[in-house]
């Protein structure tokens, strides 16, 4: 490549809406870092949330999951036997969204007699939701950068070990929207993702996991022990080990954005927005 085809590449990345995306966040990380002395008081006003809730709960929510998605799994096969093409693609998601549902409510009455101030102080407190709406977005802005850059040193090892021709496979879901263009299946892909799973997720691995994690920690960075431990969790449910980098940039910024607010409802958006941009853009596609 000679020196104009790399002046035209940079040209072209430059007016691209991902420069400016990075940029923006570089800018926002860049000023989070000063302000919070490089991170290190970035948490320091961040009291844990008083609860007495079991230290088994987080895991029997966790299996109760991946069990009542098991069970409704097998049932649909017996019933109607191994379904082929988009049908297969709908009745899936489908199990998996009424699945997930019951369990986001099982854990919401669960947890309101275990916390001091119940729901509000688990963190679900709708009277918050009008600041952790656009505030979730800035934040997902802020770690951005940081995703793209994990994402980039993946590459670059995956084609170190593997390749020039190595790439990173795309999520399942994201694949089933490029295969089936019906519309069913990309509706039921499309709420399960930017509807059931942020919910899901976040009231099981930011607020079950992770309160409970730093409910029994007893070091001085309490809270950020907890959301490196519970982002571990977090990327770990995941099948494709080279998403594991820019996925645990991700559970940290929201496990951030859980320590710093109290209000689960921020994560939450962050991870709305974050499943609907990678959506979008496989329908853009």
């Amino acid at each position: 490549m000679n020196v104009l085809e790399i002046i035209k590449e940079f040209l072209v990345s430059a007016v691209s809406a991902d420069f400016y995306i990075c940029l923006a966040g570089f800018f926002l990380f860049a000023g989070w870092l000063l302000k919070t002395s490089l991170g290190t008081k970035a948490l320091e006003n961040s009291v844990p949330r008083r609860n007495n809730m079991p230290l088994y709960l987080p895991f029997a929510v966790f299996f109760a999951s991946y069990l009542l998605v098991g069970m409704g799994s097998w049932i649909t096969v017996m019933i109607f036997g191994d379904l082929q093409s988009w049908y297969s693609v709908v009745l899936n998601n489908l199990i998996f969204c009424i699945s997930g549902l019951i369990i986001v409510g099982v854990i919401v009455i669960l947890v309101r007699p275990f916390f001091v101030r119940g729901l509000k102080g688990f963190g679900l407190n709708f009277k918050t939701i009008h600041k952790d709406f656009p505030i979730a977005f800035i934040n997902l802005l802020t770690i951005w950068p940081l995703m793209m850059i994990a994402i980039t040193v993946t590459m670059y090892f995956g084609r170190f070990f593997y390749g020039a021709e190595y790439q990173m496979q795309r999520h399942e879901e994201l694949e089933t929207l490029s295969e089936y263009p019906q519309l069913l299946p990309r509706i039921f892909v499309a709420v399960v993702a930017v509807v059931v799973v942020p919910f899901l997720e976040e009231l099981l691995f930011r607020g079950l996991f992770q309160t409970t994690i730093r409910s029994i920690l007893n070091v001085k960075y309490a809270a950020w022990a907890s959301i490196a431990l519970s982002s571990g969790l977090f990327v770990m449910m995941h099948v494709d080990i080279s998403h594991w980098p820019a996925l645990y940039v991700l559970g940290v910024g929201l496990g951030y954005s859980y320590e710093k607010s109290g209000s689960l409802f921020r994560p939450i958006f962050m991870h709305v927005f974050f499943n609907a941009t990678s959506i979008i853009s496989v329908w853009i596609q």
